[in-house]
């Protein structure tokens, strides 16, 4: 089983990232979403901070301890956090929903569904091919914003949020649950449609409620924490589930081995 897992994985590498599209969704986005926040944060002077420029709940939330410009820069990084957390949503869509609807265009999907592969390998293999760059891309690019950030001047109090359990959380725990609701949504996407911009196109519907949290982060009716992660986790474990258990189901091996023309 994981022989062939392995080989559909480097199968899948070795076409999709021929298209230029995704070549650029994994490569230039991320490099781009580390850039911004050290850029916002080398921008943000010492004591330019101001408890009016940020909602009030948030600057409610800031320790006593800190000055209003710590506090600022709290404020625009958690902002950023969120770019963090939409890598692993983008770079998986990018490529899972292209591996079934790109392989019906090019007519290699129903010789690979006429060999002894399950249906469970099918989608184990696809689902890690989008899933582990994914996450190995978006953990590089938090570790070298991490070697970055002291660069930029942010006080050690700054840094110590970054490090914090909230960003932690966040990227490593569930970033890659997030990968992984994404990367089912888009197969399940992928096999239902005829064309790979199309596929790609009404998966990224799942990215509207992180949109949904940026908007509310910007409003102050959320604040990201601890507690936020600790719940957004929860609620995508029960997602993933769902979304494993219905892609699996929705999966037509038979309609696509017999009416896909």
């Amino acid at each position: 089983m994981f022989e062939r897992v392995r080989v559909l994985i480097e199968k899948e590498w070795a076409e999709v990232f021929k298209n230029r599209m995704v070549l650029f969704t994994v490569a230039l986005m991320p490099l781009l979403f580390t850039i911004l926040p050290l850029t916002v944060l080398f921008l943000t002077p010492s004591g330019s901070g101001d408890s009016a420029d940020m909602p009030e709940m948030f600057a409610a939330s800031c320790g006593q301890s800190m000055s209003a410009n710590e506090c600022l820069q709290i404020y625009l990084i958690d902002e950023f956090l969120l770019l963090y957390m939409m890598m692993p949503l983008a770079i998986p869509i990018a490529i899972a929903a292209y591996s079934i609807v790109g392989e019906k265009t090019t007519r290699s999907l129903e010789p690979l569904l006429a060999t002894p592969i399950t249906t469970e390998e099918l989608l184990l293999g696809k689902g890690l091919a989008a899933v582990l760059p994914a996450i190995l891309i978006t953990w590089l690019c938090f570790g070298i914003f991490l070697l970055l950030a002291p660069l930029s001047g942010i006080s050690a109090a700054v840094r110590a949020h970054v490090f914090g359990p909230t960003w932690l959380l966040a990227v490593l725990l569930l970033g890659p649950l997030m990968a992984i609701a994404a990367v089912n949504f888009a197969i399940i996407v992928s096999s239902r449609v005829s064309d790979p911009r199309t596929a790609e196109q009404v998966s990224m519907v799942i990215i509207v409620p992180l949109m949904v949290v940026l908007f509310g982060q910007l409003a102050g009716v959320i604040i990201l924490n601890p507690t936020f992660m600790l719940i957004s986790i929860a609620v995508m474990l029960a997602a993933d589930v769902g979304l494993v258990y219905l892609g699996a189901r929705l999966f037509g091996r038979e309609v696509i081995l017999t009416r896909w023309k």
